[in-house]
């Protein structure tokens, strides 16, 4: 798959795809153009083989993605945000069957947190901030800032960033459950990517499904969420790949899977 992006760069190198969003001159705000960008860059690295996990950061040192283009914003109205890219590309992110990664360097504002919290897991560099600012603008999160943010850190945390324009840093995001790792800004992309390597190793059956139930853990009923388990755990019981793990276990060796 050969596909060329207007503000996104694309590196594969060793089963990972690295996405860097690449507006550095407006702190990597993202306009349509840039949306569409990031959902060609999901479905294409959806669609190779070779690529196991997915790194998404931002170019420069100071913001993974800043927000939204405020100019762009000012021009639409709601008929173009019906048809607008936003919603699709995330939740392309959310439902990737690969492991996605945020990188966080910098400011992760408005849609660039939206962003992040569709990742599966989100590391930052000690200069990260967490923002969802819109309602300064006369509007509010809406690429599921107050969906995801409510599930993730709580009701009373999401009403405090929303209502009350408070931004988290690094540290504080790791608190609360937002980021899994703060490192140095210069050895962010290194960590993400022994990060990478780590879910390599594992099961990719395993992984998707692990994934699926995970993200829809919370829209069902207790009883429903164990069912699916359950389903999803007989599934893999009967992959080549269960054989290969369980096999090379035994033989303490590296397992070799082949998504089959």
């Amino acid at each position: 798959w050969i596909m060329e992006f207007k503000h996104i760069l694309f590196e594969k190198k060793d089963g990972i795809a690295y996405f860097t969003f690449n507006r550095p001159e407006v702190l990597n705000a993202m306009n349509t153009a840039a949306w569409k960008d990031l959902l060609n860059a999901i479905q294409m690295a959806e669609a190779d083989d070779e690529i196991k996990v997915i790194i998404f950061t931002g170019a420069g040192d100071k913001a993974f993605i800043a927000g939204a283009d405020i100019g762009m914003l000012q021009k639409m109205n709601g008929v173009d945000m019906l048809h607008n890219t936003t919603r699709v590309a995330e939740v392309a992110i959310e439902n990737c069957s690969k492991p996605v990664i945020a990188a966080v360097n910098g400011f992760a504002f408005g849609g660039g947190c939206e962003v992040a919290l569709c990742c599966d897991i989100r590391i930052a560099s000690t200069n990260a901030r967490f923002g969802l600012p819109e309602t300064n603008l006369g509007i509010l999160p809406g690429g599921g800032g107050t969906v995801r943010m409510a599930r993730m850190v709580g009701v009373g945390v999401a009403k405090d960033m929303i209502l009350g324009g408070r931004t988290l840093k690094a540290e504080e995001a790791k608190t609360l459950g937002l980021v899994w790792k703060v490192v140095e800004q210069d050895q962010l992309l290194a960590e993400a990517t022994e990060i990478a390597k780590g879910i390599m190793k594992k099961g990719p059956i395993a992984l998707d499904l692990a994934k699926r139930l995970i993200n829809h853990a919370f829209d069902v009923d207790m009883t429903a969420a164990l069912d699916a388990e359950c389903w999803a755990f007989s599934v893999l019981m009967n992959t080549e790949d269960k054989q290969e793990g369980t096999t090379a276990f035994l033989e303490k060796r590296d397992a070799n899977f082949k998504k089959r």
